[in-house]
């Protein structure tokens, strides 16, 4: 019998022209690996220019159209109750202010956590913030509370999106923290972003982990 044919992968930026849902789950070829890594990169751009092109009309009404589904959400994720730690985030880069929310959810007896870098290429660390802790700037000169701040562990976490996937999976701004973040502490997970920045996939990798829940303007879709 003659051999059988050869067979040819694309890499993944070209195979999205000709099946947008394509992705090998056990595909650890280091081509693809840099193929997706310079597709993300081109796509984290685009879709950042889109989001600082907001008005400041429409970043508001995203921001407020987010604050009202995740108050409708969160006192339904198991444990969520007084004492509860929430972690957040500091608006950045056009990213929807949530921090009413954040104020709201003190005053509630939730206890707000933000992240900050302390180590380079290392997981996130967590730390309490109320409405009256005076910020300081940390890494990229974003403010985060400052060293005596207590330590905490979130239960339920934001994240933010750049980009998603209907699979729960995020596009974000590629240092990797979050996902390595993630892969230690396991908190219920919420992603937050804008409808418009939906893929048909990012391509996820070995070392990218799925949400739980991602929210937008549109809603809330549920994951896992």
């Amino acid at each position: 019998m003659p051999d059988k044919p050869a067979r040819f992968a694309s890499p993944p930026c070209y195979a999205a022209e000709v099946a947008p849902d394509y992705f090998d789950p056990l595909a650890v070829d280091p081509q693809q690996a840099r193929d997706v890594a310079r597709w993300r990169k081109a796509e984290r751009t685009r879709l950042l220019d889109t989001r600082r092109a907001l008005s400041v009309e429409a970043r508001r009404d995203w921001g407020q159209a987010l604050m009202r589904h995740l108050h409708s959400l969160l006192p339904h994720v198991p444990g969520w109750g007084a004492g509860t730690v929430f972690s957040a985030y500091w608006p950045i880069k056009g990213e929807a202010d949530l921090r009413p929310l954040m104020a709201d959810l003190h005053a509630q007896g939730i206890r707000i956590a933000l992240p900050l870098v302390e180590t380079k290429a290392a997981p996130l660390v967590f730390r309490q913030w109320t409405p009256d802790t005076t910020m300081v700037r940390g890494d990229w000169n974003i403010p985060v509370p400052p060293p005596d701040s207590p330590v905490v562990t979130p239960l339920v976490s934001l994240a933010p999106l750049v980009g998603w996937e209907d699979g729960g999976y995020r596009l974000g701004y590629g240092g990797g923290y979050f996902d390595r973040t993630l892969a230690g502490l396991h908190p219920f997970t919420i992603g937050v972003g804008l409808q418009s920045a939906r893929l048909a996939t990012i391509f996820p990798q070995p070392h990218d982990i799925a949400l739980n829940v991602i929210v937008t303007e549109d809603g809330v879709q549920v994951f896992r």
